[in-house]
């Protein structure tokens, strides 16, 4: 009875192994990087009302995110491949400073076999918007 449940085991373990579980996921490929070539408007006065903030470039995808000086802002409003606008509130341009504007393309899970095959995510080089 003891070698029946040695070749058992052995068996299931050769399927196991046989079908992959202990295989690791393929690493995340570079995920497409978003360009910046316009803000409109580029500049606001300090201590002003609200406005509309629009990002033109190229590569945006469509849960691309506007980071206000590195901070990733959720409200980020996909129009188009080549177009973003985010609503600033006033409370982000009390006082004069430039901030560094940058687009990110979040990273993709994978979808391959154990999850592999996912895109990491990529930020664009930053565009300065100026409070005056």
């Amino acid at each position: 009875m003891n070698s029946v449940k040695i070749v058992l085991l052995t068996t299931l373990i050769a399927l196991t192994l046989a079908c992959g579980y202990s295989s690791t996921p393929a690493p995340a490929t570079a995920g497409t990087v978003p360009t910046i070539t316009q803000l409109n408007p580029d500049s606001a006065t300090a201590g002003g009302a609200a406005f509309m903030l629009t990002v033109n470039g190229t590569n945006f995808g469509t849960k691309a995110v506007v980071n206000w000086n590195g901070t990733a802002q959720t409200a980020t409003t996909y129009v188009s491949a080549s177009q973003l606008t985010l609503a600033i509130p006033a409370s982000l341009i009390m006082s004069a400073a430039t901030v560094q504007i940058t687009v990110t393309n979040p990273a993709t899970a994978g979808t391959g076999p154990y999850g592999g095959g996912g895109t990491t995510a990529e930020t664009s080089g930053p565009m300065d918007f100026t409070i005056n």
